[in-house]
């Protein structure tokens, strides 16, 4: 290990503080940033940055379960799906072409904007007392019932598991593949489909992605391992700055999302993201490199 990316230990402050504020996982800004400003192979890049972001996660995983916010008997029920799933993106993060997975992250970029584009303001900035104790609209499923550290109590029903779980395994493939996807699948099944307090659902949300990440993690982590020299002295060396930055941008960032207008800071991530995107895919083409025939 060395000093070369002392800098990334402010950088990673302000992007855990982001990512949390925002509740976007932190490896949709780290990937692109070790890709594009530190020149690092696709592969590569996205393993640190999951490895980056398991510790951002578990700083936010503890604020929340001191709240007792989290529903850990949903939350184990998607990791059946989730962790498997991202084993899987792992493997194949492994084998897939680097260009490949240039497109496909820049893909999901796009993705990720318009779903932040797409969202209404009324869905973006609803405060959170306007639907504590109200039930779900479900047909199935059995009620579930939180109470907080503060007293406040939460009734709910879930939607069509199985459906939970087949969203889940997608996000899961995503984050073993991208380090990110899951936070923005699970986000779009617990809210919009399931209508979960959304104090619930960021909660179990943090828990499942966190989980799943920190597995995920392990398997890029031992792929460096077996790779050595300087690949794993690179990773080393990257992390060590960045795992304190997002440890300390983790507990900022609550504090950011009272100050920053939700709807604003999301529509700015979204031409941020876009942006980002393009300048990949244009490196790609303007390369002039086929994918085809460079996919072991």
């Amino acid at each position: 290990m060395n000093l070369e990316y002392w800098y990334m230990l402010p950088i990673a402050t302000l992007i855990s503080t982001i990512a949390m504020a925002s509740g976007v996982e932190g490896g949709t800004f780290f990937a692109p940033i070790f890709m594009l400003a530190l020149g690092l192979p696709p592969e590569v890049a996205i393993g640190a940055a999951l490895i980056t972001e398991v510790f951002g996660f578990s700083s936010g995983l503890v604020a929340y379960s001191r709240k007792k916010l989290i529903d850990y008997r949903l939350g184990i029920m998607l990791l059946t799906a989730t962790v498997p799933a991202a084993l899987v993106g792992t493997w194949a993060a492994g084998w897939l072409d680097p260009n490949l997975l240039k497109i496909v992250f820049s893909v999901g970029l796009i993705a990720i904007a318009v779903s932040f584009l797409g969202a209404s303001p009324h869905e973006q900035t609803a405060p959170v007392m306007a639907i504590e104790g109200m039930n779900a609209i479900a047909n199935e499923g059995q009620e579930t019932c939180i109470v907080t550290a503060e007293g406040k109590t939460f009734r709910y029903t879930i939607n069509n598991p199985l459906q939970g779980q087949l969203v889940a395994g997608l996000g899961g493939v995503l984050i073993g593949l991208l380090s990110t996807g899951l936070g923005e699948v699970n986000g779009f099944y617990l809210l919009k489909i399931c209508r979960m307090p959304s104090q619930v659902a960021i909660a179990t949300n943090v828990f499942i992605v966190a989980v799943t990440a920190l597995v995920a993690s392990c398997g890029h982590f031992v792929n460096f391992v077996q790779q050595g020299g300087e690949t794993l002295e690179t990773v080393l060396s990257l992390v060590s700055f960045t795992v304190p930055g997002v440890i300390i941008g983790g507990q900022l960032g609550s504090y950011v999302a009272s100050r920053i207008p939700q709807q604003s800071l999301e529509r700015g991530l979204a031409v941020l993201f876009t942006l980002v995107a393009a300048i990949t895919l244009g490196q790609f083409f303007l390369s002039g490199t086929p994918i085809v025939a460079q996919v072991n």
